[in-house]
């Protein structure tokens, strides 16, 4: 998430009412997950086992909550609780904003698309032109979608990641302040729901079709001219490069990359990344010819038994 304009590291400071390390005016530009920060950026880290990889990745301004060195050319930010303090910046920079309405006054709608009664888009959404958006569709705040995009009733683009931290009282919510960006030409089914990113964009490629039942989670990349069949579970952070074909009933773990062109076969449980251009099956996952052998000997087990007795 870019701020709207360059703030200093004491305004931002002030902000969440924490100390800082560093030059007062240190610019700071938006705040991110480690996974997508740059130059600029904030990001939090409250568990020692992951302050390395905060203090040596690209963000220049880290949320932790101990004063440990500073690495040269970045500045700290103090704080008791950085998951709730992160909130605070994300509550301060995109508050949640209420509607009454189901076209919102900010959003834009492109040349002869066509919107189905009883669906919702909320503040500063973009839709582009020729789209098709059908009835009880539901369109979060600042979701970007391109031209010719056919939506089926009764799916949500822009819900909250499902990413909380465990508290004594229960689960605390990290707010989200992403987007969900469709591209031109993405086919969407009825009943499925695209999450928006915690701080960055949820993204579904150029061409790409999506059946019914399908969810994305959030900071989920897809690339272009993919295939996802019904009942697919996608989980977050997740990268699916361009024409994978990932056939029904298929989930996949957090933070794996889905090579070009490969194909996943239905019921497969992703565990883990997997090269581009070959065809997967099974939990946990394997090349399908391999997998399909393994079956064919397990079947032979009962015959070789009863040579055995």
């Amino acid at each position: 998430m870019k701020f709207p304009k360059v703030y200093s590291l004491e305004e931002i400071a002030i902000i969440i009412g924490c100390e800082y390390v560093g030059d007062t005016n240190f610019p700071v530009t938006g705040m991110n997950e480690i996974h997508v920060v740059g130059s600029g950026d904030i990001v939090f880290v409250d568990h020692p086992k992951y302050y390395d990889k905060a203090l040596n990745s690209a963000a220049t301004i880290i949320l932790i909550n101990k004063n440990v060195d500073c690495p040269e050319g970045k500045a700290l930010l103090i704080s008791e609780d950085p998951f709730r303090d992160f909130n605070k910046l994300t509550n301060y920079f995109k508050p949640f904003q209420f509607s009454n309405v189901s076209l919102a006054t900010s959003a834009t709608v492109g040349e002869g698309t066509i919107i189905q009664p009883n669906t919702f888009i909320g503040n500063h959404v973009v839709i582009g032109k020729n789209c098709l958006i059908h009835s009880n569709v539901s369109i979060y705040d600042h979701t970007v979608i391109g031209d010719n995009v056919i939506i089926h009733a009764g799916t949500v683009l822009g819900a909250d990641a499902f990413y909380y931290k465990k508290r004594a009282e229960g689960f605390d919510q990290l707010l989200s302040g992403g987007r969900v960006v469709i591209q031109d030409n993405v086919g969407i089914g009825a009943l499925c729901t695209i999450d928006k990113g915690v701080t960055g964009d949820t993204t579904i490629g150029e061409g790409t079709k999506i059946d019914n039942q399908v969810h994305v989670g959030h900071d989920t990349v897809i690339g272009k001219k993919c295939l996802i069949a019904s009942q697919t579970g996608i989980a977050g952070c997740v990268i699916i490069e361009d024409e994978v074909t990932i056939w029904g009933q298929v989930g996949t773990t957090s933070g794996i990359t889905i090579g070009a062109k490969a194909v996943i076969m239905g019921q497969t449980g992703v565990t883990k990344s997997v090269e581009g251009g070959k065809s997967y099956f099974g939990t946990p996952i394997e090349e399908s010819r391999e997998k399909l052998k393994q079956l064919a000997n397990i079947k032979k087990i009962p015959e070789i038994l009863k040579k055995i007795k």
